[in-house]
């Protein structure tokens, strides 16, 4: 996510921060989940993103929690569709978590 944000896509993020991986329990954006958020003119959003393992059973369910996240943003119309687009490559690893998810799981930094 080297490029600058729109407002929107930062609103968006900010929405993904309420977002918690089921089984660890932090938000998808600290986990470091969220490789990049795209608005584009149509107010269509692109979420790409990562699971911390392939063949995650719960990936239904945090696409799920997305949608629910963002339906806020959809029911005052500043999104249409949201678009989850889930990504192996790069893969996931810790060195991507924030230092807050570290800390609250213990890794070492």
């Amino acid at each position: 996510m080297s490029e600058e944000m729109t407002e929107l896509e930062e609103r968006v993020m900010a929405e993904l921060e309420n977002v918690t991986d089921p089984e660890l329990g932090i938000d998808i954006v600290n986990l470091g989940l969220v490789y990049g958020v795209d608005v584009d003119d149509n107010k269509d959003a692109k979420i790409t993103m990562t699971l911390t393992a392939m063949g995650c059973p719960l990936a239904e369910t945090i696409v799920s929690d997305i949608k629910s996240a963002l339906s806020e943003l959809q029911d005052f119309g500043e999104l249409h569709d949201i678009d989850v687009n889930i990504v192996w490559d790069p893969p996931w690893s810790k060195d991507k978590m924030s230092r807050y998810a570290k800390i609250a799981l213990g890794v070492p930094d």
